[in-house]
């Protein structure tokens, strides 16, 4: 299993465990919300008891009676009520804006926001007389109601934030890896590579087949090239206004020649003059990597195809292969370190192209089109010159 399915299936399980904490949370919370609720229904129904038989005591009841029912209105402190006749009157309420009490707007408002969202209670008094006593839900009650939303809002907010710093220290140390083994590979590639050259001088003296001779050269050039693209990794680089087709080209012409005669290669140039500010030791490195994944899709066998174009403030470089193609929901995915569909190497040939167009060029490159079976479009977008 790769880096990347490995660090897929954490995500999604740290997703699942964050949902089911979140689901729990509001299920158990919900469960109080309603043991509460009935609660205060209850206490509404010993309340409205309370007012019916206030109201048609004839004064026979006790005083210890009267006072057991004086203490039961009284204790309501926190439910919202407001008491009307079949009229619609308002005849008392309590727990409301005790800055409003005369208000009249402001009671209707509050009768009816009870009366869509709020419950009621009849209180029968005899002799056809009904009153309706209409409550909601306390303070409390609603404020335990929003708390799960926002118990999860603040644990969002505090996982993101986390995230996001422990994302960027993360990133920083691998970066600080990255570099580290760029120059030291470049430092390790220094001395052969000399002594290589040396090698080549010598055998240019000694009369060798020059065709040979030259060709190693160019290997060896190469190598030299290879060495000063992992030294330049870590730095911001020598930037330069570059025709962006003799860049490319030149880059073709090198591969052509290493690459089996069953790979086509095309180079569709559109305005020839196309330029735009780049490091042409690490363009050509782009350029080379993309091929060199075309002819790893395409099995040593196709068409490899450049073209240049006009995109608004942008200059498009599209390449394009005739090999497996890559699914839709893996187009982000290819450019992750480590995602890799070949049974050798690290994965990290575009994931290297990704940072040389994004950091050093202020580029932009994804997938613009892809069929499996059919071949894939890379595109890569430069401001223009």
């Amino acid at each position: 299993m790769s880096f990347y399915s490995r660090k897929k299936r954490w995500k999604y399980f740290l997703l699942l465990t964050a949902l089911f904490i979140g689901g729990f949370t509001l299920w158990y919370t919900n469960g109080l919300v309603e043991i509460i609720k009935q609660d205060e229904h209850r206490k509404m129904e010993i309340w409205a008891e309370a007012i019916r038989v206030l109201t048609v005591s004839d004064g026979s009841e006790s005083a210890p009676m009267m006072n057991l029912i004086n203490k039961v209105i009284a204790e309501n402190r926190t439910i919202p009520v407001i008491l009307i006749d079949h009229a619609g009157q308002v005849l008392s309420y309590n727990n409301l804006d005790a800055g409003r009490e005369n208000d009249v707007q402001y009671l209707m408002k509050e009768l009816e926001a009870m009366k869509h969202h709020g419950d009621h209670i009849f209180i029968d008094l005899g002799e056809g007389e009904i009153q309706y006593l209409y409550y909601r839900d306390s303070v409390l009650l609603q404020q335990l109601k929003w708390f799960p939303m926002v118990q999860m809002l603040v644990v969002a907010v505090f996982i993101i934030v986390a995230y996001m710093v422990f994302s960027g220290t993360r990133k920083a140390e691998q970066d600080q890896v990255w570099v580290g083994m760029a120059k030291e590979t470049a430092h390790q590639l220094g001395t052969p590579t000399s002594s290589l050259l040396a090698w080549v001088d010598l055998l240019k003296m000694k009369q060798v087949e020059p065709d040979l001779v030259g060709e190693m050269a160019k290997d060896v050039e190469r190598l030299r090239i290879i060495t000063d693209r992992f030294s330049k990794i870590g730095t911001q680089g020598d930037m330069q206004m570059l025709v962006l087709s003799q860049t490319i080209g030149a880059t073709l012409d090198y591969l052509k020649k290493r690459t089996s005669s069953q790979v086509h290669f095309h180079l569709n140039e559109g305005d020839a003059c196309y330029q735009a500010f780049i490091n042409p030791v690490l363009f050509e490195w782009v350029i080379e990597n993309l091929c060199k994944n075309a002819l790893d899709a395409m099995g040593g066998k196709g068409d490899i195809t450049i073209s240049l174009s006009d995109h608004k403030q942008f200059v498009c470089i599209d390449v394009k292969d005739t090999g497996k193609g890559i699914p839709r929901h893996r187009f982000k995915t290819v450019f992750q370190p480590g995602y890799t569909t070949k049974k050798r190497g690290w994965g990290l040939g575009l994931t290297l192209v990704k940072r040389i167009v994004e950091q050093y060029h202020k580029g932009k490159i994804f997938v613009a089109s892809s069929q499996p079976g059919e071949g894939s479009t890379f595109r890569i977008l430069l401001r223009k010159g």
